[in-house]
């Protein structure tokens, strides 16, 4: 293993470490924004963030890529390829990164790493660092037509197509809804056609989406997530518990009045 001195990531080859070492001696950085790549090709890539270079197009539907491995992956829209399957339940994906993220997040409790400010444990360092832009409210994004800005990246998106009609709508052919990302897109689409991959392993209620499974999860749990400030009552559902505050606020208030 070798460490980098300057922010101490581990690298499991020298080659690997002296590529990251060129982003803190900023040999390769953009002038547009200052940001540093690990070499010319990384640097390359970047600068199409700027200048809104897609030289990749999809002889399909005509949308274009900055990469010729994004315009690959988007390709198996088209044809249908899910090459990577996961072998605990037997669902495909179009992304490595995709199956890895459905077996940490629905096969495995392992959360090993948490967040500084609060303790909240993520299954990567992916999500921790999204999750972090919570408590700093850093705002990375930034559109190049208004400079207005953003904490995420999907929010830079939507704003793109509402605003400045740059980018690409997910329209569903069987109603007049439009959607800024394809995720949400293809929920929609499931509920129309009625399909529900994520199955609850306690019982045999089916569920569209992972977040769906895990709300419906806690109903078999003993632990109760969310509890009430005042009478310190537990409940699994945020909803539940809610109802419960604005009745027992109530309660509490009047007490106080006859006291």
């Amino acid at each position: 293993m070798y460490s980098c001195t300057e922010c101490n990531k581990w690298f499991s080859a020298q080659r690997y470490l002296r590529q990251h070492m060129n982003i803190h001696s900023c040999k390769y950085q953009c002038s547009e924004c200052g940001k540093s790549c690990q070499g010319t090709f990384a640097l390359t890539m970047h600068r199409r963030s700027h200048s809104g270079e897609k030289p990749f197009e999809c002889s399909v539907c005509g949308k274009r890529f900055t990469m010729t491995r994004h315009l690959a992956v988007h390709s198996r829209i088209h044809s249908g390829e899910k090459p990577y399957k996961c072998h605990l339940c037997d669902r495909s994906f179009s992304l490595s990164d995709s199956l890895q993220r459905h077996i940490r997040s629905i096969h495995s409790n392992l959360r090993p790493h948490s967040c500084s400010y609060c303790g909240k444990q993520f299954a990567t360092v992916t999500d921790m660092k999204r999750h972090v832009r919570v408590h700093t409210g850093a705002k990375s994004f930034v559109c190049r037509h208004c400079s207005e800005e953003f904490v995420w990246r999907e929010q830079l998106r939507a704003h793109l197509l509402k605003s400045h009609n740059e980018g690409t709508w997910f329209t569903c052919h069987i109603c007049p809804k439009k959607f800024t990302r394809k995720g949400h897109h293809k929920q929609h689409m499931q509920r129309h056609a009625g399909v529900k991959p994520y199955v609850c392993d306690e019982c045999p209620t089916r569920f569209i989406t992972a977040n769906e499974l895990k709300q419906h999860q806690r109903v078999h749990s003993d632990y109760g997530q969310f509890s009430c400030f005042l009478c310190n009552a537990q409940f699994k559902r945020k909803s539940d518990a809610n109802k419960h505050l604005k009745k027992c606020s109530v309660v509490h208030a009047l007490s106080a009045i006859v006291l």
